[in-house]
């Protein structure tokens, strides 16, 4: 029976710190209607995961983050209402691109392609 690898300080280390940089992008979009909320804190409690167990916890255990979490964990699931708020936003985004940069038909299809995917990974989770 094999001992499993400890995770080096280092890159538990760089793991923390994209945690805590998961969180705050995750509490700036629960405030700001065109950043999304759940991509990042889905990101923020697997950093946790790998860095430091007991942010993981309160993070899964929070009155408001946890229960989404704990759907994604459990069923891969998202909230109806966050679909709705990220494809609105990649909406949004997409249109602000296309009327600021006035991109090329290559680029902007370029562009479209992973937003279209990404909308379409989110959209064909159960809720």
């Amino acid at each position: 029976m094999t001992e499993p690898r400890r995770t080096p300080p280092p890159l538990r280390f760089a793991w923390f710190v994209l945690g805590c940089l998961m969180l705050v992008l995750g509490i700036i979009g629960a405030v700001l209607p065109v950043m999304p909320t759940t991509v990042f804190l889905i990101l923020a409690a697997w950093f946790f995961g790998r860095s430091s167990p007991r942010l993981e916890a309160w993070l899964l255990r929070h009155p408001t983050f946890g229960p989404p979490l704990q759907a994604w964990r459990l069923r891969g699931a998202v909230p109806r209402k966050a679909k709705g708020a990220a494809v609105l936003g990649m909406t949004l985004g997409y249109a602000g691109f296309l009327g600021m940069a006035g991109p090329s038909a290559g680029l902007a299809v370029a562009v479209a392609a992973p937003i279209l995917l990404s909308a379409l990974f989110l959209l064909t989770r159960p809720d």
